[in-house]
């Protein structure tokens, strides 16, 4: 596959990933993976990929605080709580081999595709005030949070959407707006750390990431009207294939 059909076909994949991603997460099960399957080593993939989650979620927070959905002081307090987890999970993510990469994001997608079908009871309770206190499970939880999205990013939506909504009683909205701000904000010390380590591919990054903006702007628009559950049931299924595919269950 020459470089162009493959940037194209990044391109339109950003767009379905960061739809997905602004409304519930996991999208990072479809970029992921193609980017491994178009011949990039995991780490090279896991950094590239970063660059299309920073722009997917710089158009998504515009498009939010053009809907006049913003907390900026908390989000910013979120964000920067799960920045030393980020740096750490970071550091050790360009270390590890591919082998181990490719079996632990196999399995964290087969555990994301069972969240996607099989989803948890929605809280009843809910408080969209921006003058929550984080108290200490907080705290620790968000500092596991930055960890795991400095390590794999892979699903960081579904844990963050777990988080809001359940321990901290957002609704869906406010959930996704904080969502987006703090992949944003961790998402930096991370690429830094896989640029610096040579760990990124800048033309299939900026290919990938041009459809993630588009598709962080419109994913925006879906999340403000709730309409999303036909990206999830066709996203479910491509990430068991290419689950099963990575951790060789599948023959082809």
């Amino acid at each position: 596959m020459n470089e162009l059909l493959s940037s194209l076909l990044l391109f339109i994949i950003g767009i379905i990933a960061a739809v997905v991603n602004v409304n519930a997460g996991g999208g990072s099960s479809l970029t992921l993976p193609a980017l491994i399957f178009l011949g990039l080593d995991s780490a090279t993939a896991n950094g590239t990929n970063r660059i299309a989650i920073l722009m997917q979620n710089v158009s998504s927070i515009y498009a939010f605080k053009k809907a006049q959905y913003e907390q900026f002081n908390l989000s910013l307090k979120i964000s920067l709580i799960t920045l030393p987890g980020t740096v750490l999970g970071a550091l050790i993510a360009v270390r590890i081999s591919d082998q181990l990469f490719n079996t632990i994001l196999g399995i964290i997608m087969i555990a994301i595709t069972l969240t996607i079908i099989f989803p948890s009871a929605k809280s009843k309770s809910t408080d969209d005030t921006g003058n929550k206190k984080i108290t200490i499970p907080l705290f620790l939880t968000f500092v596991a949070v930055g960890f795991y999205g400095g390590f794999i990013q892979v699903g960081i939506g579904f844990v963050l959407m777990a988080i809001l909504h359940k321990m901290m009683h957002f609704t869906l909205i406010y959930v996704n707006m904080h969502k987006v701000f703090v992949v944003f904000i961790l998402t930096i010390p991370a690429l830094l750390i896989f640029i610096i380590s040579g760990n990124v591919n800048w033309f299939w990054g900026v290919s990938l990431g041009l459809g993630n903006a588009l598709g962080g702007w419109w994913g925006t628009k879906l999340s403000i009207k709730k309409g999303d559950k036909f990206i999830k049931t066709i996203l479910s299924i491509t990430i068991l294939i290419m689950a099963l595919k990575l951790m060789k269950v599948l023959p082809f």
